[in-house]
C-alpha cells in the first residue's frame, strides 16, 4: 500500500504550531478540465488607471470570458467598459494562457517586459562571460600551471570552496598576464592586477582580501617567480552589523512557507542556527530524534559539534520524512541520494519573505543571526551561544551583543529623562509629550 503524502495525491495531515489556526500544508484538488469552446476574441491593452499601470481586457459580452476574467482577479470598470488587473509579466502570461485556451487573443503590440537586472548582477554575468572565453584561449602551459596550483591547494587540505575561490582569482591573474612566463612575473604585475582588475570591478573588501590570500599562495607555489618580499597587505575587514529578523517575522516567514520540504529547511536553519553548507551536507544518520541533537560533521574550520533540535520541530521533521522519504541527506534534490542545491534554498526563502511582507534583505545566514540574537535576548550565556554556533573565538559571538535589544531597551534616553523631570516639576499628572503645543 502506497504511503500517504502529496507524492501519491492523497490527503496528508496538517502541521500547526501552538496557537496557529492556519493549516500549513495539504493536498490540492486537481482542477477540473473544462471543454474547450471557441469564444469571441479578447483584446489586450495597457493603460494607466488611477496612477497605476493596468492590463485591460476588452471583449463582447460572454459569460465564459467574464468568468475567466474574474478568476484572474480582474475588476470591471463601468466607466471604461472593460476588465483590468495590475500589469505585470506574471499577470500578462496567466491572462494570455487563460484566454488563449478558449479563443483568439489580440495582444495589440504588448508583451512581457524584460526583467530588470541590477547593475551588480549584470556586471557579474559580464565578468563571468569574459572569464569563460579567455580561459579557453589560455596556452597549455598556463592550464598546466593552474592544475598544479589546484593540486597544491588541495594538498594543504583547504576546503573545496576555498580552493574554488582561490582558483578563480588566480585564473583572472593568469588571464591578465597574457601568457607571461611565471619566472618573469614581478611585484609590479601584482600591483597592476589589483589596480586594473580588482579596483575596476569594484570588488568588496572581503573579495579583495581573498585575492591577496590567493596570490600569496601562488607565490609560495612558484618560488621561481619574481614576486619577492612584496608587501601584500590585506585591507581591513569591514564590521557590518548582521541583519536580524524579529520573532514575529520568523513566525510569519514559516507561516507563509507552504511547501513541507521548504518549511522544514527554514525551520531547521533557524531553530538550530545552522550554516547553509552545514544544512546541505547534513545526513540523516547525524540526526538523533530521541536526544534531540544534531551532529554537525566537519563544519567551518573542519570542526565537529552538536546542536540542539527544537521540540516544536520534531513533528514537522517526522511529517517531512514520511512525505518525501530522503535516502541519505536531510534534504535532497530531484536525484535520490544527492544533496540539495544552496541556490534553491535562497530562491524559495526569497519567495517566502515576499509573501510574509518582510522588506529586509534576508539570506539563509540571516536565520542563523536571528537564532543567536534571540538566544542572547532570552538570557543564554555567550559561552553557550559560541559553542552552539561553532565559533572559534568569543569575539565573533560578541557581535550579537550589538544587535540584541534586551539591554538596549532598558536604557532610558536622555530626552525621556528630561521630559519626565519637567513633568514632575510642573506637577503634571500626565506625561509630558513632544506632541504637545508647548513643546
Amino acid at each position: 500500500m502506497a504511503p500517504d503524502g502529496p507524492r501519491y495525491g492523497k490527503q496528508v495531515s496538517f502541521w500547526v504550531l501552538p496557537g496557529w489556526s492556519i493549516p500549513l500544508t495539504g493536498a490540492r484538488k486537481k482542477p477540473s478540465k473544462s471543454k474547450k469552446i471557441m469564444r469571441k476574441p479578447v483584446h489586450f491593452f495597457k493603460r494607466v488607471i488611477n496612477g497605476s499601470l493596468e492590463l485591460i481586457f476588452q471583449f463582447d459580452y460572454d459569460k465564459g470570458l467574464i468568468g475567466i476574467a474574474r478568476s484572474l482577479g480582474a475588476v470591471w470598470s463601468p466607466k471604461l467598459r472593460c476588465w483590468h488587473i495590475p500589469y505585470s509579466n506574471r499577470n500578462f502570461q496567466q491572462a494570455r494562457y487563460a484566454f488563449g485556451r478558449v479563443g483568439k487573443v489580440n495582444l495589440n503590440g504588448i508583451g512581457p517586459e524584460n526583467p530588470v537586472v541590477s547593475i551588480e548582477r549584470r556586471d557579474r554575468e559580464l565578468i563571468k562571460g569574459i572569464r569563460s572565453r579567455s580561459a579557453k584561449a589560455l596556452s597549455a602551459r598556463d592550464k598546466s600551471n593552474l592544475r598544479g596550483y589546484v593540486k597544491y591547494l588541495r594538498g594543504k587540505v583547504l576546503s573545496e570552496s576555498t580552493v574554488r575561490t582561490y582558483y578563480i582569482h588566480i585564473l583572472d591573474f593568469t588571464i591578465f598576464l597574457k601568457g607571461k612566463p611565471v619566472a618573469e612575473i614581478g611585484n609590479r604585475d601584482v600591483e597592476r592586477f589589483v589596480e586594473e582588475v580588482c579596483v575596476k570591478r569594484r570588488y568588496a573588501v572581503s573579495t579583495h582580501r581573498q585575492v591577496i590570500s590567493a596570490i600569496k599562495q601562488f607565490s609560495n607555489f612558484h618560488p621561481e617567480s619574481g614576486i619577492k618580499n612584496l608587501s601584500l597587505e590585506r585591507p581591513g575587514k569591514s564590521r557590518f552589523l548582521p541583519t536580524v529578523l524579529s520573532k514575529e517575522e520568523v513566525v510569519e516567514l514559516l507561516r507563509n512557507t507552504r511547501n513541507t520540504k521548504h518549511k522544514a529547511v527554514l525551520a531547521l536553519l533557524y531553530s538550530s542556527g545552522l550554516r547553509i553548507g552545514e544544512l546541505i551536507g547534513l545526513e540523516l544518520n547525524d540526526i538523533d530524534m530521541d536526544r534531540r541533537q544534531i551532529f554537525i560533521r566537519c563544519g567551518k574550520g573542519r570542526k565537529d559539534r552538536y546542536v540542539q533540535m527544537a521540540e516544536s520541530f520534531r513533528q514537522l521533521l517526522q511529517h517531512y520524512l514520511m512525505t518525501y522519504r530522503p535516502v541519505r541527506y536531510f534534504v535532497e534534490g530531484k536525484t535520490e541520494g544527492r544533496p540539495y542545491a544552496a541556490t534553491s534554498v535562497r530562491s524559495f526563502l526569497k519567495r517566502a519573505c515576499k509573501l510574509a511582507g518582510i522588506q529586509k534583505k534576508v539570506t539563509p545566514h540571516t536565520l542563523r543571526h536571528s537564532y543567536a540574537t534571540h538566544l542572547l535576548e532570552q538570557g543564554v550565556d555567550l559561552r553557550y551561544i559560541q559553542e552552539l554556533l561553532g565559533h572559534s573565538r568569543p569575539e565573533t559571538t560578541m557581535i550579537y551583543t550589538h544587535v540584541s535589544k534586551r539591554d538596549m531597551l532598558a536604557i532610558e534616553s536622555p530626552l525621556d529623562h528630561i521630559l519626565k523631570q519637567l513633568s514632575k516639576s510642573q506637577n503634571n499628572s500626565n506625561n509630558t509629550s513632544l506632541s504637545q503645543d508647548n513643546y
